[in-house]
């Protein structure tokens, strides 16, 4: 459906094209959050790469990632009611 024009596409075909568009999005989402978890944890927690981590480095990466996931669903979440409450507005 590259450069399809909407106005041609019936209503199955926007909305193929939709789901499509919010997966990509989701992939784009996933790969923004992998990224961000190894710019931060990794250069807070691993000082010194070496060819395995120790129990001090281990448990940084694991409190870490659980606190930038839990701000990233905080986020997420606060997000998702704002374009709702938005949304319901109009």
């Amino acid at each position: 459906m590259e450069g399809a024009d909407l106005s041609k596409m019936t209503a199955a075909q926007k909305e193929a094209l939709m789901t499509q568009v919010k997966q990509q999005m989701m992939l784009l989402n996933t790969q923004e959050l992998l990224s961000n978890v190894i710019d931060q944890c990794f250069t807070r927690c691993i000082p010194k790469p070496g060819s395995s981590l120790d129990n001090s480095e281990q448990k940084c990466l694991a409190m870490c990632m659980d606190r930038f996931m839990d701000s990233w669903n905080l986020v997420s979440r606060t997000y998702g009611a704002r374009l709702s409450l938005e949304k319901s507005k109009y």
